[in-house]
């Protein structure tokens, strides 16, 4: 065997472990980020089984040793926040952080107090939402380095809170990107189309498995392009950017779940300007 043939094989041999250093996330240990929690166990010990306000936790393989991904959902209090890491417990702390607030104008009254008959079908809705966003694969997340789904403008921050037509609604849980209608929506990872349809708030809207309780949510879509159980792969089309659901024009509503908690997408991005974050 050459010596160049032998650096090849090394070179390969340590692909894996580079990736995983490239492909986590940025942390930001705030309500709506991301904390990276060591374990203190070695990777060559059995993967511990980690919760988090009784929801499981992505633990991945980081430089040997076991590292937990875990999602902080926009309500949480800060202060002091404990994981289960088997039969132990291991403490994090989570900062304060101060959200913008914004006002929107909808034209549409039904999308801001919605009748009774809305009402039955958001609940009903609501049920296929909290089934994708809870989905869960044992593999490792199949991308943790995302590229953009649109080449577009963020139009507004994830974590705004919100006002439609003067009344108080939930802060924003995702992030907006700007398009025009049709343009394409690509998934910004590999990994596998869980739930389609068409919502009374999100319009068209596509939900993408990445493994270990990490899920994506394109929203607003003029077309879907997958269907569920499909492999996808990054940069694959989802279907097109429109202006369906609760909008006041035409862009993607793109969402990132880790754990069940809506997390800042823009962490998962190689760059990401200032009002993504």
């Amino acid at each position: 065997m050459t010596r160049t043939v032998r650096g090849l094989i090394a070179f390969i041999c340590l692909l894996p472990a580079l990736a995983v250093a490239q492909q986590l996330p940025r942390a930001d240990q705030v309500p709506g980020g991301i904390a990276l929690v060591e374990l203190g166990v070695n990777a060559d010990q059995p993967r511990p089984r980690v919760q988090y306000m009784d929801r499981q936790i992505s633990v991945l393989n980081r430089d040997g040793k076991w590292l937990a991904m875990v999602g902080i959902p926009l309500d949480t209090a800060p202060g002091t926040q404990a994981l289960q890491v088997n039969d132990t417990e291991i403490h994090f702390q989570v900062s304060e952080k101060e959200y913008a607030t914004q006002y929107l104008t909808i034209t549409n009254k039904r999308q801001v107090n919605p009748n009774e008959q809305d009402m039955e079908r958001i609940t009903a809705e609501r049920v296929r939402i909290n089934k994708a966003l809870a989905s869960w694969s044992d593999s490792d997340p199949m991308a943790r380095d995302f590229v953009p789904p649109v080449n577009g403008e963020r139009t507004s921050s994830f974590g705004l809170r919100r006002f439609f037509n003067g009344e108080p609604r939930n802060p924003h849980s995702g992030m907006d990107i700007d398009g025009s209608e049709g343009d394409p929506i690509v998934s910004p990872g590999a990994g596998t189309v869980v739930e389609t349809g068409d919502f009374f708030f999100n319009g068209n809207t596509v939900f993408v498995d990445h493994g270990q309780g990490l899920v994506t949510m394109y929203c607003h879509l003029s077309r879907i392009d997958v269907k569920p159980g499909q492999s996808v792969e990054a940069g694959d089309t989802l279907g097109l950017v429109g202006s369906t659901g609760r909008v006041t024009g035409p862009h993607l509503h793109w969402s990132v779940s880790l754990n069940q908690a809506m997390v800042n997408p823009g962490l998962f991005l190689a760059t990401a300007p200032d009002s993504a974050d």
